[in-house]
């Protein structure tokens, strides 16, 4: 097993960095030692496997939908300069006066009351004293007018330091009853874990198959990491979503002050009717195959790389011999790493009575290595 190079996240469910090892000794297996190849991250996320492509020497390719997404992978995979020289700027930004402003409206609550008892009934990711100054710091933000590269660093640097404050289990779909003790804590923006990229990294923020149409023909290896959805018919389709589950990014990133809906205020563009993806999909199609088997099927057709790593959830729709049965039809597989993985606690929350929790059984990863034909 590979070991892996230091990467910066928030906290993501499907997070990758304990499998990064693994990613990368599977991709090593085929680039040999150098690493000087292309790899494409086609659903990049919290961006920890572009990170760790990147630092390890590949050129990386990183492609997500989310707005968030790209916003760290422009921060990371593209910065030039020496991280020191972005100091100043968190400097200016933590010296700003807080504010009560829209986030705060929304997403901040009085920590000197229990949940139950805040003046509007809904619990609050955050307290006032730290949203006031998100409030601050985006306005800020957008009025300096920074470059593309430095504004992708402060709202990193921004997201990074909420992830450190907020009152959830690690995503915004709902909120603890009781304040978290991090909570409590003062926000302060820190300077991200970057360093200076040497290779010509290109980010992306396109739908996966509009994303394999713009790709050079020189891509190595392909690493996907699909969304998974769930295999449980009666989890209500919105809660397994990642436009969902990380809605308040979506707005850190884009501070478009939202419509918004609900007890968690998701934004109204991450309803059931707006938001999800095909490989989320729990239906079958008219030809009685499951959505999503038949979205991998075409993901592996269509992908121009010599090389293949799939990784999926025991607990996603498709089962282990159908992604064996389809990869096996496009090339041949090489190696399966099953790896023994602790479900993420959201998997054993009880939304509603009408949601039945995921059973109790191991849950494990699959690594599947393939060449293509």
């Amino acid at each position: 097993m590979e070991s892996a190079p230091e990467t910066q996240a928030i906290k993501y469910t499907g997070s990758k960095l304990k499998l990064l090892p693994y990613i990368l000794g599977l991709s090593k297996r085929v680039s040999g030692d150098s690493g000087k190849l292309t790899v494409f991250d086609g659903f990049s996320g919290s961006t920890r496997v572009s990170q760790a492509y990147a630092k390890t020497g590949y050129k990386v390719y990183a492609n997500d939908i989310a707005v968030y997404s790209k916003v760290f992978n422009t921060a990371f995979l593209m910065n030039t300069r020496e991280p020191k020289s972005y100091q100043p700027l968190m400097d200016h930004l933590n010296a700003l006066k807080p504010v009560d402003g829209w986030f705060t409206e929304h997403y901040g609550g009085d920590g000197e009351h229990t949940l139950s008892n805040k003046g509007d009934g809904l619990k609050k990711p955050w307290q006032k004293k730290n949203t006031r100054k998100l409030d601050a710091i985006r306005e800020e933000i957008d009025r300096l007018a920074l470059d593309e590269g430095t504004k992708s660093v402060a709202i990193t640097s921004l997201i990074l330091a909420l992830d450190q404050v907020d009152s959830t289990l690690g995503h915004y779909a709902s909120y603890l009853n009781a304040w978290s003790p991090r909570s409590y804590k003062d926000m302060t923006l820190q300077v991200p874990d970057l360093w200076i990229n040497k290779e010509s990294h290109v980010v992306m923020k396109d739908d996966i198959f509009q994303a394999l149409e713009k790709l050079p023909d020189n891509i190595s290896i392909a690493y996907f990491d699909p969304p998974y959805g769930s295999n449980n018919e009666k989890m209500p389709p919105s809660r397994v979503r990642y436009a969902s589950y990380y809605h308040i990014w979506t707005t850190v990133c884009l501070n478009d002050k939202p419509a918004v809906f609900g007890k968690a205020s998701r934004r109204a563009d991450t309803s059931d009717k707006t938001a999800g993806s095909v490989f989320e999909e729990f239906r079958k199609s008219k030809s009685g195959t499951f959505m999503v088997i038949e979205a991998i099927e075409k993901l592996i057709k269509q992908t121009p790389a010599q090389y293949i790593i799939l990784s999926y959830s025991s607990g996603g729709r498709a089962t282990r011999h159908e992604l064996y049965e389809v990869l096996n039809n496009y090339g041949k597989t090489i190696e399966t790493a099953k790896i023994q993985y602790k479900k993420n606690v959201m998997a054993t929350m009880r939304w509603t009575h009408d949601w039945v929790t995921e059973s109790n059984e191991d849950n494990f990863e699959y690594l599947f290595l393939m060449e293509k034909k």
